[in-house]
């Protein structure tokens, strides 16, 4: 009897575990809405007029959250297109003052339905969405001026460059959520790249190019051209030799 009560209150005992799961101050797509903001309005700023100078980054001026993300993205920017960056304002030749008019995020919020009706009693009804749309947008605007570092001379007018990222989550009859929006586009496509892939995207790859290959002078005054580039007589010398052996008899 006592064997068949501790089978029987064994088979009724239910267990049970939790997982615990903590998430950052920030979520993940609040910090993708901003850098995919600020790397659109970077994407429109062409900085190959800064190719082979050097140039300091003044960032005094970027006072915005994720500021380090804004200044880091100005600086690789400004390496891709040819500058060469300098830690002090003495060693420049150029300086290039960055400022940030707005980085952040905002929400929006809108439905098809019935709004929650307050009845006399209180007895209420409830609130009824038909169809929802929940939508988050990020915003950078990031102003950009450059000038001699000698004379002070501005080099163009500057100007400021702005764009919006979003997220846009959509419900209908509470079923959901079917996702759009630029951070999504970008989410997917950064899944399709495999580790090690070449691409010329940013973020979603880097990718470096090996510096070009340059002639080495040999004692001899010969030219040898490294990476298996072959030695080609020059045009000259061929054309000469050429004319030599088909030059009549009476010209020599």
């Amino acid at each position: 009897m006592y064997r068949l009560f501790l089978l029987t209150l064994v088979c009724l005992t239910v267990g049970c575990t939790s997982t615990k799961t903590t998430n950052t101050p920030r979520s993940a797509k609040e910090q993708m809405l901003v850098s995919n903001a600020v790397d659109q309005s970077l994407d429109k700023v062409d900085f190959r007029p800064f190719a082979n100078r050097n140039v300091f980054l003044n960032d005094k001026y970027i006072d915005c959250v994720d500021k380090s993300y804004v200044i880091s993205s100005i600086r690789h920017r400004l390496l891709r297109g040819g500058a060469r960056l300098v830690s002090k304002e003495e060693e420049a030749d150029l300086v290039v003052e960055a400022r940030a008019g707005a980085v952040g995020t905002h929400s929006q919020e809108a439905y098809v339905g019935i709004p929650e009706i307050v009845l006399p009693g209180m007895l209420s009804l409830p609130e009824m969405r038909l169809m929802e749309r929940n939508n988050q947008k990020g915003i950078a605007k990031i102003g950009l001026v450059a000038y001699d570092a000698k004379t002070r001379i501005p080099l163009g007018a500057g100007g400021m460059s702005l764009a919006e990222s979003d997220d846009s989550n959509y419900f209908i009859l509470g079923v959901g959520p079917y996702q759009g929006g630029s951070i999504n586009k970008e989410l997917k496509e950064g899944k399709k790249i495999k580790a090690a892939s070449p691409s010329l995207q940013i973020p979603q790859s880097v990718a470096f190019s090996a510096p070009l290959n340059k002639p080495i002078a040999e004692p001899s005054g010969s030219l040898h051209l490294a990476s298996g580039q072959e030695e080609a007589m020059p045009k000259t010398e061929e054309k000469k030799s050429a004319q030599d052996s088909d030059a009549p008899a009476w010209a020599n």
